[in-house]
């Protein structure tokens, strides 16, 4: 098989468009939500990125090479590969916003600097968590229903990524609406467009022209760091990061992301072996994990990810060329500092239809992949993100209106009875957020148990419940004066809550008989 075919243009062309849309988001939230400096988004962020980016996408080219060689065959389609979108938000909004808050309101001198280390030992904690649990995976998979695993990704999608991009549309409606529409009908109709042209590249063209048209472009730029910028270890933020407590609080997100990046590389492994391209399951993991801890090491906050999407590459006929285009072009445009003037050029919203439409997948799948019976299951799988999405924008609103701000009042248990007068029981939303994945995860495996009339593990599920938060993984919450954060300790309520739940559950074979569940 030759290094590069026609069909590996089809294919960087669209794998390359996704990893910009990665890179543009990861532009405007480090700068606008995080407020990085230039000097630190451009000379280490965007220099990790690339690095992370270039070693797996050779390493996977590569690999479908050797695969071809091996096998005499001359349609071997390499895994694609890049930033983990889920993942991005979550470190966003999760880690590195809390992190910089709490750093703020103790008076830290430079937030941002400390919410870029928080997110380093994430990114690093999930690389971490895939190379160990890269020969179990499958264990893992296999022991957690579908249900969890999907429902709960769906969560973070629906609320960090679909509510607030549907925001978003809604705000800049000309170029919201548009570009949505033509992914719509691209992607959800089937279609593609004469010529052959990506329809994700028509819809971020006329997005972006019509972002000139209507004012939202140009973006601001930062020439003063577009020269080459190579990827440089970052050792002293990473231990400041490691020993600077920002592990434990946040072990509750970077441990269940990490599964889920192993658990979601599995499935996609999966899905291109059922496309014809069968992958050993240990080195392709392995590699993907120290693509995440490659990029801790050099600069970026970003787990990678072997992405979903196979089946559709190899079927543009895009074999081991379209990897290495996209490693290299991702390179490039990182190290050079070209990204600022392509973020000057191509605003968030010329591409947000595109993630507002992977956000909608990753929730609808959550319903399409599983049992039609345990549709109630999803659901309740889902509402902890959004519940934890919710509370984030009840604190933003609370620090639009002075609480945590330096003349402002501090954000403080007196805000729970105002919140229950108006029947919001906002404890239980700041209580929901923290370790929301575990939570989340634990409900739908519990309820799907109960579906299937399993209650001894459903049993075992609450229980699983009821020690996570005994711990002090979920549920437990103190105030800082701008923000919530984890407690550490014994979530003792809701551990008693979850323990009750499953002794009801272990009885419930003796107490209970068929019937309609009236």
């Amino acid at each position: 098989m030759r290094w590069f075919v026609r069909g590996d243009l089809d294919g960087f062309f669209g794998l390359a468009l996704d990893n910009l849309v990665q890179l543009l988001l990861i532009d405007a939230l480090c700068r606008f939500v995080i407020g990085m400096s230039d000097e630190l988004l451009y000379g280490s962020v965007l220099p990790g990125a690339a690095a992370s980016l270039l070693l797996g996408n050779l390493y996977y080219a590569w690999q479908a090479h050797d695969l071809a060689r091996r096998t005499g065959r001359t349609d071997v389609c390499a895994l694609p590969y890049g930033i983990n979108t889920v993942s991005l938000f979550g470190h966003v909004f999760l880690i590195m916003l809390p992190a910089k808050l709490i750093a703020a309101s103790a008076g830290h001198p430079d937030p941002a600097r400390v919410a870029w280390q928080a997110g380093l030992v994430a990114c690093l904690g999930s690389g971490v968590i895939e190379l160990v649990f890269a020969g179990v995976a499958e264990k893992v998979r296999k022991a957690t229903p579908r249900a969890a695993l999907l429902s709960t990704l769906s969560g973070i999608a629906l609320g960090f990524i679909s509510l607030g991009f549907l925001f978003r549309t809604y705000a800049h409606p000309v170029v919201g609406l548009t570009t949505l529409g033509i992914v719509l009908l691209v992607y959800f109709g089937r279609v593609r467009f004469r010529g052959g042209l990506p329809g994700g590249l028509v819809a971020v063209a006329i997005g972006t022209a019509l972002c000139w048209i209507t004012g939202i472009a140009p973006g601001p730029v930062a020439p003063a760091y577009t020269g080459i910028h190579l990827p440089v270890p970052v050792l002293g933020d990473l231990i400041a990061g490691l020993t600077g407590g920002q592990v434990l609080p946040y072990l509750s997100v970077i441990l269940p992301m990490g599964l889920f990046n192993v658990v979601g590389s599995l499935q996609n492994i999966e899905s291109a072996e059922a496309a014809g391209d069968s992958y050993p399951t240990a080195p392709s993991l392995t590699v993907n994990g120290l693509g995440s801890v490659v990029a801790a090491l050099f600069g970026s906050c970003f787990p990678t990810t072997i992405y979903i999407g196979h089946p559709a590459w190899k079927a543009m006929g895009a074999r081991a060329g379209y990897s290495i285009l996209n490693g290299v072009f991702a390179t490039g445009i990182c190290v050079t500092g070209t990204l600022a003037y392509i973020s000057w050029a191509v605003p968030v919203d010329a591409g947000m239809a595109i993630v507002l439409w992977i956000g909608v997948v990753i929730t609808a799948q959550a319903f399409q992949a599983t049992p039609r019976a345990h549709a109630p299951a999803v659901v309740l799988g889902i509402l902890p993100g959004v519940g934890a999405w919710g509370a984030l924008l009840v604190k933003n609103t609370l620090r639009v209106a002075g609480y945590g701000s330096p003349d402002g009042p501090a954000l403080s248990a007196e805000i729970l009875p105002k919140f229950a007068a108006g029947d919001t029981w906002i404890h239980g939303a700041f209580a929901l957020e923290q370790g929301f994945i575990f939570s989340a995860t634990v409900l739908a495996a519990m309820t799907v148990g109960i579906i299937e009339r399993q209650f001894r593990t459903a049993a075992v599920w609450a229980l699983i419940g009821a020690g996570l938060a005994g711990v002090g993984l979920m549920h437990g919450y103190t105030f800082t004066p701008g923000d919530t954060a984890m407690k550490l300790g014994p979530a003792t309520e809701w551990a008693a809550g979850y323990a009750i739940v499953a002794l009801i559950l272990f009885v419930a074979p003796w107490v209970t008989e068929e019937g309609e569940g009236h």
